[in-house]
């Protein structure tokens, strides 16, 4: 058994497969050096300076050790071979396997022309965290590129270190593709409220610099920001380039059927699985670490049974994010919305819990600051129950 991806559906699957009983041989590799760390963090906890490195590591080594793995990590995949089922390393070292699950995740998109400019930053890797973290505490002036959970969460952070924020999306509200617009503005009030400049509804044109490192950005308006520090937060992007030539299906992902097989003794789990849903049967891919651990253990159940006997993947995406006092969860796929209805709570106490609807059925539950009360509407999402049920369940 081989699995390329040593984050958290990699680690998942592997641990998953020694759980299930098989004592074979279990090769883990890894494009990072370090052991299995948590990616959510980073734009937290470990930006703020709260946490350091060692906090994010998903097992302990003593934990990784008793799973008996052929370990190698900072060799990352760079081909697959169906034909020979083999997988090539870097090194050039050939990795044979009965079964292949492919968990290499995605990577961070970044604005054309600032590959190798000083002070531009994604954050995706502990050294990507670590970088910013270093700008941040000279408290430069930071324009954050991208309004999603990234850029969000990680221009509060940076006020809270007392740096002049500037956020800019494209989109009518921060988040609000995920929130949707009245959510949205909820969270733009909050960012202003401490101090964050929003610019909303606008695209980036350039990165500008000067002696090879940023000093603004422009904007496709024509307006000007000044910055020292640009963070780009605009999406990721599903490492699939290995698998070029394999004959395994890549459309934004690796197209997988319900039980996440791609054909060929290859599965998929994680943030580059692209399979069916369950309600819709249109390939979806989760960017979530509660799904990366999910199936990572469903693809390490399938895997030992076999295709003819695995079961079809079905879970409730589950997503949160902290900004300042706002704890925002998410159950369910809030971007095939077509309806929002606030259940309980409202807006102006920034403490509710809504149910997004698409076709008369729910299909996610979002709460603010009650996170009690809305676990009781995971089984609606679950059900795509009709979206005139207005109670918990």
């Amino acid at each position: 058994m081989v699995v390329v991806g040593a984050s958290a559906a990699g680690l998942s699957a592997v641990e998953g497969l020694r759980r299930e009983g098989y004592t074979g041989r279990l090769t883990l590799i890894g494009e990072e050096a370090h052991l299995p760390y948590d990616r959510p963090p980073l734009s937290k906890q470990l930006l703020s300076g709260a946490w350091e490195a060692d906090r994010l590591q998903l097992r302990p080594s003593d934990a990784i050790e008793d799973l008996d793995l052929d370990l190698r990590l900072g060799t990352p995949a760079v081909a697959l071979d169906t034909t020979t089922a083999e997988v090539v390393l870097s090194d050039g070292d050939r990795v044979p396997y009965d079964a292949l699950v492919v968990a290499t995740g995605t990577r961070a998109r970044r604005l054309r022309g600032t590959e190798g400019m000083g002070g531009v930053h994604v954050l995706r890797t502990l050294e990507d965290a670590f970088a910013l973290r270093e700008e941040l505490a000279a408290k430069p002036r930071l324009v954050v590129v991208g309004g999603g959970f990234i850029g969000a969460e990680a221009a509060g952070v940076a006020r809270g270190l007392g740096c002049e924020v500037t956020l800019v999306t494209d989109t009518a509200q921060p988040m609000g593709d995920a929130l949707g617009d009245d959510l949205g503005a909820m969270l733009r009030a909050v960012h202003i409220e401490h101090g964050v400049r929003v610019e909303t509804g606008v695209l980036v044109d350039q990165v500008l610099a000067a002696g090879g490192r940023a000093t603004g950005v422009r904007l496709v308006d024509g307006r000007t920001l000044a910055a020292d520090t640009v963070l780009v937060g605009i999406g990721a992007q599903p490492n699939v380039e290995w698998l070029a030539g394999s004959g395994i299906p890549v459309s934004g992902g690796v197209l997988c059927d319900a039980t996440l097989h791609a054909g060929s003794g290859v599965w998929a789990a994680g943030d580059v699985a692209a399979w069916p849903h369950p309600h819709t049967a249109e390939p979806v891919r989760v960017e979530h670490r509660t799904n990366a651990a999910e199936q990572g253990l469903a693809v390490a159940r399938n895997v030992l049974e076999g295709p003819a006997h695995a079961i079809p993947f079905e879970s409730v995406p589950y997503v949160w994010t902290d900004q300042y006092d706002l704890k925002i969860q998410i159950y369910g796929r809030t971007r095939d919305a077509d309806e929002i209805r606030i259940v309980e709570g409202g807006i102006a106490d920034r403490r509710l819990i809504a149910l997004y609807g698409r076709h008369g059925r729910v299909c996610a539950a979002v709460g603010v600051n009650m996170a009690r009360a809305l676990r009781g509407y995971r089984a609606q999402v679950a059900d795509a129950a009709q979206l005139e049920a207005r109670s918990a369940a």
